[in-house]
């Protein structure tokens, strides 16, 4: 089977590391022909225990967060969500794009959490693991449910997301902003439309995410800019190129992150770098390594999110001076208002 289809980052459905057992195929000398693999997007439903997840690695800006979704039908190759598919018995290739789960009970377990007595306030980060806009919360809508409990209860969030959806919500983000309770990050890997397609396929175009990221700038909404993953020789060289258009934007912060593949998503994408870039893979893999101690991935906190070695070290140069010259403050980022959380009894009405 190809590995890959058009609209989809990956047809293939490497084995699951927690399965018993294997399967393989072999030619039994018989020939059938075989209908063309379609793969249609399949939604199941979960009913949560919980939705806040906590988090205390070094290497990220919060310690607690909520996911509306498992899955993401965005397809990008190297999501380093990927491998958490398996643990549903779910392949973290073409399953992880395709048979996504729903927490429909979102909004009842959040104000659940948010309502426990001792419970203190910090920033949830939205839709980290997977994209709370991605296509099929035009449908569920977990993401503004979400949005608007944590309106109401004054409580501070900030989102990453590659969607134009979120200005649906502009709403509800303009009254958060108001109140300095949100901060929203685009990730915008690449300005090229034909490399977002293959290497993300179900993403809006880089043009779209810029253009809601201004629009949010002008309503107030404080907006920054992921240049993450920075892949060598595939959309590094666009690393200056990334943040002057996100300045352009409204952006007033940047970051970037150089890439990970953890578990399975190594596979995967040298499968891609195959299929789509076959005369560079290797050296792309090269360079990866080199800046992994040798090996496809280090999950050393410190180093897991920019690398080390010759290459992370000049991309880690380009990037601030890039941030310099763009004028990005990198030393003030907003930092969201706590102190306004308003739990069950004590809440101010909405407007």
């Amino acid at each position: 089977m190809s590995d890959f289809v058009r609209g989809r980052g990956t047809a293939s459905k490497p084995h699951n590391r927690f399965a018993p057992t294997t399967s393989e195929a072999e030619d039994d000398g018989w020939y059938q022909e075989q209908t063309p693999l379609t793969f249609v997007t399949e939604v199941r439903h979960e009913k949560a225990k919980t939705v806040i997840s906590r988090n205390s690695s070094p290497d990220v800006g919060f310690d607690r967060s909520v996911n509306p979704y498992r899955g993401c039908e965005h397809g990008c190759i190297y999501c380093f969500a990927r491998p958490s598919h398996a643990y549903w018995d779910l392949s973290p290739g073409i399953d992880f794009e395709t048979k996504l789960i729903a927490k429909t009970n979102l909004a009842e377990r959040l104000e659940e959490q948010l309502s426990k007595p001792g419970y203190v306030p910090a920033p949830i980060a939205l839709g980290i693991n997977t994209d709370g806009y991605q296509p099929i919360e035009r449908e569920h809508q977990l993401t503004r449910q979400a949005l608007e409990i944590l309106l109401r209860y004054r409580h501070p969030v900030s989102i990453i997301t590659k969607s134009a959806l979120i200005l649906r919500d502009l709403d509800l983000l303009e009254e958060l902003a108001s109140r300095n309770l949100v901060s929203v990050a685009f990730s915008v890997t690449t300005l090229d439309d034909e490399l977002k397609r293959i290497m993300e396929p179900r993403t809006a175009a880089p043009k779209a995410r810029l253009r809601a990221m201004k629009a949010l700038h002008e309503h107030g909404v404080p907006v920054g800019l992921m240049a993450a993953p920075m892949i060598p020789m595939i959309n590094d060289m666009e690393l200056e190129r990334l943040l002057e258009a996100g300045r352009e934007a409204g952006a007033s912060s940047a970051g970037y992150v150089l890439l990970r593949l953890p578990l399975e998503i190594a596979d995967l994408f040298e499968q891609w770098l195959q299929t789509h870039f076959p005369d560079r893979a290797e050296h792309v893999m090269s360079l990866i390594r080199q800046s992994r101690g040798g090996q496809n991935y280090d999950s050393r906190f410190g180093a897991r999110m920019k690398g080390e070695g010759h290459f992370a070290e000049l991309l880690a140069q380009r990037f601030r001076l890039a941030r310099r010259r763009y004028g990005y403050d990198g030393s003030k980022r907003g930092v969201l208002d706590c102190s306004q959380f308003a739990p069950p009894g004590q809440q101010m009405g909405l407007f």
